[in-house]
């Protein structure tokens, strides 16, 4: 009978649920769980319906989780509490908690670790990979992934070996290393073809290649087969996300009747299975197909979208990984106060011990230490985990003020270019011309031809150098800033980053118009700044006024003009810039946290939040401070001071 059930559990693991999900297979187990004659095979039963109720009932699902890790504490059965939580980390990641669910994996590594017992991790690095795959951290995921990956090839085991090199592929082709995830794919369907059987989601996967490839055709074969397997094998998780697929292929050739009939399916099959994930995918995709038929519609859905994306990647998940490594600190100093508390008592001991007591101390000592060491591993990881996390984010933010740059360089570069081409093409005929004057001896007008090619050339010059300094403009903003301050014509950086932000949002969004108002103090000269982050910090706030002029425009188009402003002056030993807009202001109730970390009042996924902050830390660290005046419905000024030298 315990062979009996360790198959299913393996079963039930490797077949990602979805293909032994029914009513014969809850029965069977719950069968098992009312003759189990042992405590083990009773845990292994409660394990096997965790995983199995994460399908159709989260909740019931989490209840034999935690009754199966009570039972193996109580009978210190290490493997018992190594599935329980890995299997209950499976359930959380899927119900979106993703700190939770990082922080049982991890709990259920380090258990392993502490018994020898790693070869039973495969569903706990699984669960940690595809946590991190859904945080698109790929290195970390792909790391965990090649850890199972090394377990399943040592233990012989085809079906989980698959799915692992299911999971790496799916990391290559979010890493756009479309060779090596194809290859990783093959490799997988040809591992679970040795067992008799089709993973859907491989096709998936390979749906996604052919899309990013450009054959959208292939694509869609490959989508609609991953959806017809599922559908046979009653996956629901690979039916979600393959009724998402097909229903974005549909937005994107524009036929929004079939893909609000495949996203409705999706987010369907998502719901029973409370998989937040998919749930947000569909939201979203019906929110952008509604949108041009029914306003009220696509609001509703996108109000969904937003909730359920904030719950998976808002700031709350960062805060909760943060109190997850607070709590990790707090045990570790208690460990080292008891080892002090121990420690001491020891040396009382020692005083009126004998050798052999002093031999029995110094062993548990040393095996108290060796557990502390682990201990300490566990916390290193998990702060550079933290570490990791928080230097992404921040990197994000940094990366977004440069994509929104792209666009207006684009526009900006295009024209000397037009130049260039044009002036070249001109030349190449007059030199045509040039010859034939020549031959003929017309020497008076081969001078005024060479005197327009001359002419021709410098004008080439410069438009040519006008390219040069805006690309030089843009990998000065891009490169990381080497913190050293240099003489700035504060004029013109404000002007430029003002244009590139105007050009960026029209290439994004070319119905969008806005008035641009420029008063530079001219006496004002250059002054000694770090230019990449004084550029950064006013692409910033340029870029959140023209964000809420539109905002504005959208909710009243009869009768507003969006206007933005940028402006400079001297004052005594400083320099005074200015950014203003006309849009709806700032809310009172809000006012005050606008510079703190993490705070941001656009919709979930249009902002990290970092943004103000990290322009109030460069302010700080110019000498200079940043203050906003708002008046709700009127507008907003963000005003600027820095120290001249």
């Amino acid at each position: 009978m315990i062979k009996i059930l360790i198959f299913t559990i393996l079963l039930l693991f490797v077949k990602g649920i979805g293909f032994t999900q029914t009513r014969e297979a809850i029965e069977n187990l719950h069968h098992q769980l009312a003759i189990a004659k042992d405590d083990t095979s009773r845990i292994k039963a409660q394990a096997s319906l965790c995983l199995l109720y994460r399908l159709g009932n989260t909740d019931s699902s989490i209840l034999y989780g935690q009754q199966a890790l009570k039972s193996a504490q109580q009978i210190n059965y290490p493997t018992g509490e190594i599935l329980a939580l890995s299997f209950m980390s499976i359930t959380t990641e899927q119900m979106g908690n993703l700190p939770k669910a990082l922080e049982m994996a991890f709990k259920a590594l380090q258990i392993g670790k502490t018994n020898q017992l790693e070869n039973k991790c495969e569903a706990a690095l699984n669960a940690i990979g595809e946590t991190y795959i859904i945080l698109k951290d790929y290195p970390k995921a792909l790391s965990y992934l090649q850890k199972q990956k090394s377990i399943c090839e040592a233990n012989g085991n085809i079906e989980a070996l698959a799915y692992a090199k299911k999971d790496i592929a799916v990391v290559f082709e979010e890493m756009n290393q479309l060779d090596s995830a194809i290859y990783y794919e093959q490799l997988a369907i040809q591992d679970f073809r040795k067992t008799g059987r089709e993973e859907p989601q491989t096709y998936e996967t390979l749906g996604d290649i052919k899309m990013k490839s450009g054959n959208s055709i292939e694509a869609l074969n490959f989508y609609q087969k991953s959806l017809q397997i599922s559908l046979n094998n009653n996956e629901r998780r690979a039916s979600a996300s393959a009724f998402n697929k097909i229903a974005s292929f549909y937005k994107n050739i524009n036929q929004p009747d079939s893909g609000i009939y495949y996203a409705s399916k999706g987010l369907n099959e998502s719901k029973l299975i409370s998989q937040k994930k998919t749930i947000q995918q569909a939201a979203a995709l019906l929110s952008e197909l509604y949108e041009q038929k029914d306003t009220k519609e696509s609001l509703r859905y996108l109000k969904i979208a937003d909730a359920y994306k904030d719950s998976l990647f808002g700031a709350g998940n960062i805060q909760a990984i943060q109190v997850l490594v607070t709590q990790e600190e707090e045990h570790q100093k208690e460990i080292a106060a008891a080892k002090i508390k121990y420690q001491n008592k020891l040396k009382q001991y020692a005083s009126f011990a004998g050798l052999g007591i002093l031999l029995i101390v110094a062993s548990i000592l040393y095996r108290n230490n060796r557990q502390k060491q682990k201990a300490n591993k566990v916390l290193e990881t998990t702060l550079a985990n933290l570490k990791s996390t928080q230097s992404q984010l921040i990197q994000s933010e940094k990366m977004a003020s440069l994509g929104e740059l792209t666009a207006g360089i684009a526009h900006e570069i295009q024209n000397p270019l037009n130049f260039v081409n044009n002036f070249s093409e001109v030349n190449k005929e007059l030199v045509d011309e040039l010859q034939q004057e020549l031959k003929a001896g017309k020497i008076d007008d081969a001078i005024i031809i060479s005197n327009d090619i001359k002419e021709n050339e410098q004008k080439i010059n410069h438009h040519g150098k006008r390219a040069d300094a805006i690309v030089k403009g843009m990998l000065q903003h891009s490169r990381s800033s080497n913190g050293v301050k240099g003489p700035t014509d504060i004029n013109a950086l404000a002007d430029e980053y003002l244009r590139l932000s105007y050009h960026g949002l029209r290439a994004k969004d070319n119905s969008f118009n806005a008035t641009l108002k420029t008063d530079f103090d001219e006496s004002v000269g250059n002054i000694n700044i770090i230019p990449q982050d004084i550029g950064r910090v006013i692409l910033n706030l340029i870029n959140n006024a023209f964000y809420v002029v539109n905002e504005k425009k959208q909710q009243q188009p009869a009768g507003y003009e969006p206007t933005v402003s940028i402006s400079t002056k001297k004052i005594n030993d400083k320099v005074e810039i200015k950014v203003s807009d006309n849009g709806n202001g700032i809310p009172q109730k809000v006012f005050d946290k606008i510079f703190q970390p993490f705070f941001t009042t656009k919709p979930t996924g249009q902002g990290t939040g970092l943004g103000l902050s990290l322009s109030y830390d460069i302010i700080k660290a110019h000498g200079g401070e940043i203050k906003v005046e708002t008046k709700e419905g009127e507008g907003s000024e963000f005003i600027i001071q820095l120290p001249l030298v």
